[in-house]
């Protein structure tokens, strides 16, 4: 096990009620014949994550229920409601005291980022001041590495959708990107139109 591996976390965000696909957690989608949250979970695993702490909150019961989660931290998000943000907190509360000096986020409805492109990001870790961002074409997108030097200033800034954006926009120049639009895709499975990219 490398010294990444041990210091990061994986932290899958697994709340959202897909409200725009009428009301269908995203975490239960299935998608190549496992559920979407099993299928994140695997995908950080695969790039490196040993420990995997999954933010859930739509239907949480029927998650723990159906998917398989062995080894995960599961982390209850309440108020998940409100936006991604709350969800990002939650998160990175539960990573607290653990003794992690980064959390490697992703999204649970972007299975077209797999392993190569968050082993990309993970590769990038150097210590608890790193900001690192995976980029399609330069754009920045999923996944985001923050080191636990940043945790507390996204915390008081995460709100809503917006999740870390304000907070990585402030900071722009510290972010390091890495390309990784030849490995990945990184569409949402947001609305019904969307389900065209589960397989």
């Amino acid at each position: 096990m490398t010294d990444n591996e041990q210091q990061v976390a994986g932290l899958i965000l697994a709340a959202g009620g897909g409200r725009r696909l009428g009301g269908r957690p995203k975490a239960l989608l299935e998608h190549r014949g496992r559920l979407l949250v099993e299928h994140a979970v695997g995908v950080l695993r695969a790039a490196g994550c040993t420990r995997v702490h999954v933010v859930l909150g739509a239907s949480a019961a029927a998650v723990r229920e159906r998917a398989r989660l062995d080894d995960c931290v599961l982390v209850d998000n309440p108020e998940w409601e409100q936006g991604m943000g709350t969800s990002l907190r939650a998160g990175l509360g539960s990573l607290a005291g653990t003794g992690v000096r980064a959390a490697l986020v992703s999204l649970v409805d972007q299975p077209g980022i797999g392993a190569e492109a968050v082993a990309r990001v993970l590769g990038a870790y150097d210590g608890e001041s790193a900001l690192v961002s995976a980029a399609y074409d330069g754009v920045r997108g999923h996944p985001v590495l923050f080191g636990a030097a940043h945790w507390a200033g996204i915390a008081e800034t995460a709100t809503g959708d917006q999740g870390a954006r304000g907070y990585l926009k402030e900071h722009a120049s510290a972010v390091r990107l890495v390309e990784c639009g030849d490995v990945a895709r990184p569409y949402d499975i947001d609305t019904e139109a969307d389900l065209v990219h589960l397989e």
